[in-house]
């Protein structure tokens, strides 16, 4: 099975094109084609050699996303369903920038990405797990959800269309550049690996592709602009910890102690919050870096103001920053998110505390945002259409 040439580093292409004997410069043209252009196809590389395409194309694959189906907020918040090769499908979200959420400019744009099809870990109350797990993401997989929404947006800049809430699905085409067109600036500045699928146990190509997409001839998306989620898995947050890459670290906590996580997060069965918080004392240590805790507000489950207590205390002793997600409905689940009274109640426990907190005002939350919803939606849809067609 031919790798993808998005799956390689220059390195790795450099030992490549001295083997085959070709000049340096090549490299940098390549590079240029796949992430400043987002090219599509082999053909598209004009100033590369035939010869050269060709045995690009005999040696490595270039596939791209097929963009099945997008949605958008009326927060300008737009969801995109992505199908893979093997016709499975994944999700990626596409935020505007708050200063509830990042405290960036509100031209900043961030995009959420998935790591995996589905998820094992099996949180109560998340839709990517609903239809189990089925695969880790490839190295390209992770890396075109970036270049797809990017190569979206230049269409949508050179094909306006007037703006409505919900837009027809649509293929992402090829782009085509002249030569003399000058490539288009990064759209996203922020990446946050918080969609489908438990980041952390899809650890090598997970950092393979954040640090193609780190670098400055692939996505030039600095790494502190870039947070990787964990439900908890301390052995690869202690990994993390050695690594070079200052990579921003989030948890996905979402109950400040063993009695709530166990309830709702089966992964706290195997690293209990005294595990988990030891590995992330690790980690600040290793890193002089704060950490996000991710706390999505559930009603009657850890939305009492009562449990803001514990949870102040363990951001004190990591010294963290806190992120309240009121819950974003998830057809067939019965969690709730609490009343907006008791999410601001929540916020200033947690400020009284001293703690430095934001409550979210859930981004997508009349799109199906919360992850794997539209995925979900379609893959029951598609499992409907197929046994009628059966019948």
């Amino acid at each position: 099975m031919l790798c993808d040439i998005k799956s390689r580093t220059r390195e790795e292409l450099e030992t490549q094109f001295q083997e085959w004997d070709e000049p340096a410069y090549r490299v940098d043209q390549l590079l240029h084609w796949l992430y400043a252009r987002r090219v599509t196809n082999w053909d598209a590389m004009e100033n590369l050699p035939k010869a050269l395409r060709e045995r690009l194309g005999g040696h490595y694959t270039l596939r791209s996303l097929e963009l099945v189906g997008k949605r958008g907020a009326q927060d300008a918040t737009q969801k995109f369903l992505w199908r893979l090769d093997d016709h499975s499908l994944i999700e990626s979200v596409l935020i505007p920038a708050s200063r509830a959420l990042y405290g960036e400019a509100s031209d900043r744009q961030t995009l959420c990405v998935s790591t995996q099809v589905g998820c094992a870990y099996g949180c109560k109350f998340c839709a990517s797990g609903l239809d189990g797990w089925k695969r880790n993401l490839r190295v390209e997989e992770i890396v075109d959800q970036v270049l797809a929404v990017e190569r979206w947006n230049a269409k949508q800049r050179q094909n306006p269309k007037p703006a409505t809430r919900t837009q027809p699905d649509a293929a992402c085409g090829p782009i085509h550049p002249a030569r003399t067109t000058p490539p288009a600036a990064r759209f996203i500045d922020n990446l946050v690996i918080m969609g489908m699928g438990e980041p952390l146990a899809n650890y090598e190509n997970l950092l393979k592709a954040l640090r193609i997409l780190n670098a400055p001839w692939g996505g030039g998306i600095g790494a502190r602009k870039i947070t990787i989620s964990t439900s908890g898995l301390a052995p690869q947050i202690r990994k993390l910890a050695d690594e070079p890459m200052q990579f921003r670290l989030a948890i996905s906590l979402h109950g400040p102690s063993d009695a709530v996580r166990n309830r709702i997060m089966p992964v706290n069965r195997k690293y209990p919050v005294r595990e988990l918080a030891a590995a992330c004392e690790y980690y600040v240590r290793k890193k002089g870096k704060v950490i996000t805790l991710e706390y999505i507000l559930l009603a009657g489950v850890n939305a009492d103001v009562e449990q803001a207590k514990p949870l102040a205390k363990l951001a004190h002793r990591l010294k963290a920053k806190v992120n309240l997600i009121p819950y974003n409905q998830v057809d067939g689940l019965a969690w709730e998110r609490p009343s907006e009274a008791e999410q601001e109640a929540f916020l200033a426990a947690m400020e009284r505390q001293k703690i430095t907190a934001t409550l979210r005002r859930e981004k997508g939350h009349d799109i199906d945002a919360a992850c794997g919803q539209l995925r979900l939606k379609t893959e029951r849809e598609r499992a409907r259409d197929d046994e009628a067609l059966n019948c």
